[in-house]
């Protein structure tokens, strides 16, 4: 982990360790050691943290997911977008970073890249939903970490 990525790249690659730890369920430290191995996408210290978090609070940040799922399960959900939410979730709630509406952002263009057509729409409402929830100061400010702000055409429809 010697070099840092830019922080997209971070959060993408730690997504796809995420993603596929879906399919296999493997301890944290295996799957790191292996994204290490393969070298393809390898996380850096940022992408680490971001693992962590999901992985220290997996019981929480599933909890939060599934309370405002309506109509839906967890199990019901595609692994890509599940995978993004637990993922933007961790960020939004435990980082020390405290860039709620970058972490939105990133994660709604996580679902843009690997998601279905729609999924983006999807996350956007429900990690907006647990920053109002949770009263998260910051939530609402336009990012200032990525290339362009989501456009106006991309907020839920309330």
């Amino acid at each position: 982990m010697e070099k840092n990525l830019p922080r997209r790249a971070a959060r993408e690659n730690a997504f796809l360790v995420l993603f596929a730890a879906t399919f296999d369920d493997q301890p944290l430290e295996e799957l790191l050691a292996q994204n290490q191995e393969d070298g393809e996408h390898v996380v850096d210290a940022f992408g680490e943290q971001l693992l962590r978090m999901y992985y220290n609070h997996s019981a929480e940040v599933n909890d939060l997911i599934s309370a405002r799922l309506r109509n839906w399960t967890m199990k019901r959900l595609p692994r890509v977008t599940l995978s993004v939410l637990r993922l933007g979730v961790a960020e939004l709630v435990y980082s020390p970073d405290k860039k709620p509406g970058v972490a939105i952002n990133e994660a709604v263009e996580l679902s843009k890249k690997y998601g279905a057509d729609e999924d983006y729409q999807f996350v956007n409402g429900l990690l907006g939903s647990v920053a109002r929830d949770l009263h998260i100061e910051g939530a609402d400010e336009a990012p200032q970490e990525t290339e362009a702000p989501a456009p106006e055409a991309e907020k839920p429809q309330e």
